[in-house]
């Protein structure tokens, strides 16, 4: 492998570098090329193969050498588009000069991010990290019963409570085996209050008796009284749909090749879905907001057999601003400096960006929105948005056909479409689901998501064409990748029939990644499909056209197990009943 550098004169004396690694030396034909393709063809004099400031006084930050970055992966197929094969990695970062007033720690604290950044004390010769992955480990159950559960728990922020842990403690000694730290993983976040609200739909003890319904029957009531007649999904998918009606559509001719449009009369019904990212935006504004905005277009895609966003709406509220030099009438509480968190000014500021440059690097509008800040002593006690709220919603459209996922029939194949994976989102299951600050700041800030609106872009181009196939459709059911990463979504697949999945089929774009971390990261822009084995070719044409990976990962095998091998070694970190770990649990009790 080749490290090759370009640096590129950006605004403020800042200067960007590009890291081109290539699988063997460049013809001068190739270095011209490449040249050309980093001065973006309108400024050749701005850019060189040799740094335009001086060395010692240059911070230069870039991402960590273990994880290709999406910038990289959508300029190497870039490259490879024009021709320059031998391209396999290009990064960038960015060298910042230094003075007696713009110092080291002021350029951290602006514009490091510490979960994927790093500083470069030298200029890269390499992108080998000489990180090794983390080894699965045995959980020591049988022998140590609850105990080994709590301490893990606290270790990676499980967030399970004295409930879950008597639960999973007695399932365990059921099965008469230690689980693995990888199923742990899972059960904290697949089956955290962020992904199955057990809470929500546990029951309500208060003062000793007990509610006559759950918050969740208590949400579904006014649908209950004015019956289901409007209503084709509700509370049961990744989107709700509601009845729509015929209309005249523009689809391809052909889908999956070059066409032309054609109108196409069909039964066309209406989705909506809403989410919050309230614990992701109020450790990283900007992240959190457009990995919320990011989240709510992949639920927006995933009803049924697959369906597509059309536009959104945001949502921000927080505590009192405390703005400088400007008095807010009203405002006699807040302003604290939030140490691990953002600031409320920081949240509607960076936030409300985050929404927005998601929406639109995908190419969904941003339609409508509200915002709120409160803050007050009410009857003696505070009252504000500490913990802020990120609202996202949005409406799109599916064909009545598809309106409700096919059942998974043995033979059938579990596919993955969408970007790598990354060692990001890394238990944001049941980070979310904790009460603030209750997780260290570590687990916090690894909980955060990353988007990559483009790789959103080309997954959804892939469903929408199989979508325009109508009876044609080859996918059979979807879910969208969230909270628990594939942990999550292909297990949602295999219930309740059961499964095998080879974790070694999923794309890395960080090789030091472990076991568990592959298995249970969100690293977003992801779909989990299910795709007959005979419409396989057709279906990886598709995303080959629209250069998305299509990892086969796994296939439904009807022994009622989420079964997980790592065909590098031969192991088997996963191998959990269905019915025990999602089906089958008893109802939670709430008191208070």
């Amino acid at each position: 492998r080749m490290l090759m550098q370009l640096y590129r004169q950006i605004e403020d004396g800042i200067e960007q570098c590009l890291y081109v690694e290539t699988s063997e030396p460049f013809t001068r034909e190739e270095v011209d090329r490449i040249a050309w393709l980093a001065a973006e063809t309108f400024e050749p004099t701005q850019t060189r193969f040799e740094s335009f400031l001086t060395p010692r006084h240059v911070l230069e930050i870039g991402p960590r050498l273990n994880v290709e970055t999406p910038f990289s992966s959508n300029a190497v197929a870039i490259c490879h588009a024009m021709g320059l094969t031998k391209v396999t990695r290009i990064e960038q970062s960015r060298r910042y000069p230094l003075s007696d007033s713009v110092t080291e720690e002021v350029i951290v604290v602006s514009h490091l991010d510490r979960m994927t950044q790093v500083i470069y004390r030298e200029p890269l010769t390499t992108f080998d990290s000489n990180l090794s992955p983390q080894p699965v480990r045995i959980i020591s159950i049988l022998e140590c019963g609850d105990i080994a559960l709590r301490e893990l728990n606290s270790e990676l922020g499980l967030g399970m409570d004295d409930w879950d842990i008597a639960f999973y403690v007695d399932l365990f000694k059921r099965c008469a085996r230690n689980p693995t730290d990888v199923e742990l993983f899972q059960i904290g976040n697949a089956n955290s209050e962020h992904s199955r609200h057990w809470f929500f739909r546990g029951k309500l003890v208060i003062d000793g008796h007990e509610m006559p319904a759950s918050l969740f029957e208590m949400v579904r009531a006014p649908l209950r009284a004015i019956g289901n007649s409007n209503s084709v999904l509700a509370f049961r998918d990744n989107a709700g749909v509601i009845r729509g009606h015929e209309v005249s559509a523009f689809i391809s001719e052909h889908p999956g090749r070059p066409a032309r449009l054609i109108r196409k009369d069909g039964v066309w019904h209406i989705t909506c879905t809403a989410e919050t990212h309230n614990h992701p935006t109020f450790v990283a504004p900007y992240s959190g907001a457009e990995t919320g905005a990011g989240g709510r277009i992949r639920d927006n895609t995933a009803p049924g057999r697959g369906a597509m966003p059309l536009a959104g709406v945001a949502g921000y509220c927080v505590g009192n601003l405390f703005l400088p030099d400007y008095q807010i009438s009203g405002e006699a509480i807040g302003g604290e400096d939030l140490v691990r968190y953002a600031s409320p000014t920081r949240v509607l500021i960076e936030g409300s960006n985050g929404v927005s440059d998601y929406g639109n690097r995908f190419g969904e509008p941003l339609i409508g929105g509200f915002t709120r800040t409160f803050g007050q002593i009410v009857n003696g006690e505070r009252r504000e948005f500490r913990k802020p709220i990120l609202y996202s919603g949005g409406v799109g459209r599916i064909q009545a056909i598809h309106s409700e996922k096919n059942r998974p029939e043995v033979g059938m194949l579990v596919i993955r479409i969408g970007g790598p994976a990354y060692r990001i989102g890394v238990g944001g299951g049941s980070a979310s689901s904790m009460m603030h600050g209750a997780n260290t700041e570590d687990l916090d800030f690894n909980s955060v998501q990353r988007g990559n609106a483009e790789m959103e872009n080309r997954a959804n181009r892939v469903i929408r064409m199989c979508i325009e196939m109508g009876d044609e459709n080859p996918i059979e059911s979807i879910h969208d990748q969230g909270a628990g990463g594939p942990s999550n979504v292909l297990t949602e697949l295999l219930e309740p029939v059961g499964g095998r999945i080879d974790i070694r089929a999923i794309v890395l774009g960080d090789r030091t990644m472990s076991v568990l971390e592959i298995w249970s990261a969100e690293y977003q822009e992801g779909y989990g499909l299910l795709v007959r084995a005979e419409r396989r070719e057709e279906f990886q044409s598709i995303c080959e056209r629209e250069r998305v990976k299509c990892e086969i990962v796994g296939e439904i095998t009807g022994d009622g197990h989420v079964t997980v091998i790592d065909s590098e070694n031969g192991t088997t970190p996963v191998h959990l009943n269905l019915e025990q770990i999602l089906t089958g649990i008893p109802q939670k009790t709430n008191l208070s």
